[in-house]
């Protein structure tokens, strides 16, 4: 199965990095680099491992760590995930948008 990177999801990746850069070590990037890794590696074993959202049909979250969860969805036709979003568990829930 393909992964397929959103604009957004692409965005908000390195969003994340970027607020790493500023706030903490090149160690704690490089685990956030590791978290993902193996969370996509989980989702291609097994697309359907993570529970649905409450908002959307066919789109499912996964955390990579407790601050930051990846929300995406899976395309069986084309045998692509697409990763839609990289959200900040910390942020107000309403403003999700994916």
């Amino acid at each position: 199965m393909d992964i397929f990177w959103t604009p957004k999801a692409r965005h908000t990746y390195f969003k994340v990095l970027d607020h790493l850069e500023k706030a903490w070590t090149e160690r704690e990037i490089q685990n956030f680099i590791n978290e993902v890794d193996n969370l996509l590696e989980q989702i291609k074993q097994n697309p359907e491992i993570f529970e649905e959202s409450r908002k959307k049909r066919n789109v499912r979250k996964g955390f990579v760590t407790k601050h930051n969860t990846l929300y995406y969805r899976v395309r069986p036709r084309k045998k692509e995930l697409q990763l839609l979003l990289f959200w900040d568990n910390r942020q107000d829930p309403d403003k999700l948008v994916y």
